[in-house]
């Protein structure tokens, strides 16, 4: 796997249930940025994600959040891929506006099905190596 560049996202106490943490890759920052899409809106989707409303489970660790464009609604504003696991962590990895594209590519899905697979087993080898040397 590359090396990516990874940002925690911070939510305040009240908008995200406590133990989920959530990041975004390098090129998901660039885009949230160039779009006008806050750390807020973010948080929103997640806590959206994680009482089990979430827009489409692609499976293998895979959701599409959809996110509002200022002053409109999510049915046309933006749609995320975020790696997903419910218990503890969500990473912003693509994002894309609904007037650019309807959908993935079924290629692409694959590849973020692998790319969760990656992150899930390497975020796991972290944790271990922390735990040990905690004790």
């Amino acid at each position: 796997m590359t090396k990516t560049t990874l940002s925690a996202i911070e939510c305040g106490r009240q908008m995200v249930k406590p133990g989920l943490r959530i990041f975004k890759i390098r090129a998901f920052s660039r885009f949230a940025g160039r779009e006008g899409i806050g750390d807020a809106a973010l948080c929103d989707a997640m806590d959206r994600a994680r009482s089990s409303s979430v827009d489409a489970d692609l499976g293998g660790g895979v959701i599409k959040q959809r996110i509002a464009r200022k002053g409109g609604g999510r049915a046309g504003g933006f749609r995320t891929i975020v790696l997903f696991r419910r218990s503890d962590l969500a990473f912003f990895v693509y994002g894309f506006s609904k007037s650019d594209r309807e959908n993935l590519r079924q290629d692409e899905l694959e590849t973020f099905r692998r790319l969760a697979d990656q992150y899930w087993r390497s975020t796991e080898r972290v944790w271990r190596r922390r735990r040990r040397l905690e004790r």
